[in-house]
């Protein structure tokens, strides 16, 4: 998680270069500020930028980058910042506030589904401060849903469902879980856990499954699939879309469950390709044509293909490719128009104990 520190006085960059010291240091973490003082005093505090546009503009950039902001100042300048820019709880950047003296951090945007909570306490932790959390289910020491849907790797399909499940949870009412593959840890108390395939409607389903969409309150799709691809040069974002989701209803998965695209190297700056992988806001994953003849398998062979690229089959032998040793065809190659299409699935669970 990349993180933006924001400081607007002497005192709140002093703490800003604290915080980078004591937090972890996989983190990515960039210092600004937005100070009253030439820009001399400012080059007192090495390391922190100095931002001459509007902290609004400056908000904006953020929360495009999706970074994680930390405001060191008054709540209301992070409210009145973030404010034009808050569209939904599960794609909003987490946002926090800490007073310059240290004491206190506050999770204001993301609390669960964007870490800010977790975040808040780690700072919290560090600095000897106090965490401020507001949120009901952590107040009440009970399952939050869409913090465990973040820890697993699940993509939460249809946001009212969080609200559901979550109202249920506090309410003390019965509240079923049904899980598609293998699962470790203890379930929590407040759930009761039911058998897939389920019978009738159940609170939660952990499934790619389009099937399960109305089986469910709130479903929670593993992003386990990979999608490979090959493709003529020139084919269009329609026509590449028409086909893979195509393939997908084929196979009765949710476009949710995809984990990324995958082809050959040479297909890297295909325009058609990375278009789609921006719409659905995917990862394009390429690998070089000696990568994927040694990638281990049984896939469909074509001359042809072998001797216009330098490898015998590219969609089946990409999407494996990215999956790993554990991975498995579940859509052979599908050819149509000029692009072939397979489907691979990594072996995936879920963790109750938050591992």
């Amino acid at each position: 998680m990349k993180i933006s520190i924001i400081s607007f006085t002497k005192r709140g960059m002093a703490l800003s270069l604290k915080l980078k010291e004591v937090l972890k240091e996989e983190r990515e973490i960039a210092l600004f500020t937005k100070h009253g003082a030439s820009i001399n005093k400012v080059s007192d505090y090495p390391g922190i930028i100095h931002i001459t546009e509007s902290l609004g503009q400056w908000t904006k950039g953020q929360f495009e980058a999706n970074s994680a902001l930390l405001f060191i100042g008054a709540c209301a300048i992070a409210v009145r910042a973030i404010a034009p820019f808050v569209k939904d709880k599960l794609s909003d950047p987490p946002v926090l506030v800490m007073d310059e003296a240290g004491r206190f951090v506050i999770p204001v945007l993301s609390g669960h589904y964007g870490g800010a909570n977790e975040l808040a306490e780690e700072i919290a932790e560090a600095l000897s401060a106090t965490a401020v959390i507001t949120t009901a289910t952590d107040v009440n020491g009970l399952f939050a849903v869409d913090v465990f849907a973040r820890k697993n790797n699940l993509a939460i399909c249809g946001r009212s469902g969080i609200e559901k499940v979550s109202s249920a949870v506090l309410n003390g009412e019965r509240v079923t879980v049904a899980v598609a593959e293998e699962y470790t840890g203890q379930v929590p108390k407040e759930l009761t856990f039911v058998s897939y395939p389920t019978e009738g409607k159940v609170s939660v389903v952990i499934s790619p499954f389009i099937e399960n969409s109305e089986r469910a309150d709130l479903q929670l799709c593993p992003k386990a699939y990979v999608i490979g691809v090959g493709c003529k040069r020139g084919k269009s974002f329609k026509e590449i879309e028409k086909i893979i989701n195509k393939q997908l209803e084929r196979a009765g998965l949710r476009i949710e469950a995809v984990a990324a695209l995958a082809s050959i190297d040479r297909k890297k700056e295909e325009a058609g390709l990375l278009q789609y992988a921006k719409e659905y806001k995917l990862p394009f994953l390429t690998f070089s044509g000696e990568l994927l003849s040694g990638t281990r398998g049984e896939f469909t062979s074509s001359s042809f293909v072998k001797e216009q690229v330098g490898v015998d089959n590219v969609c089946e032998r990409s999407a494996m490719a990215a999956c790993g040793e554990d991975g498995e065809i579940i859509l052979p190659k599908y050819a149509e128009n000029g692009i072939t299409i397979s489907i691979a699935k990594k072996k995936w669970s879920v963790a109750f104990d938050g591992t």
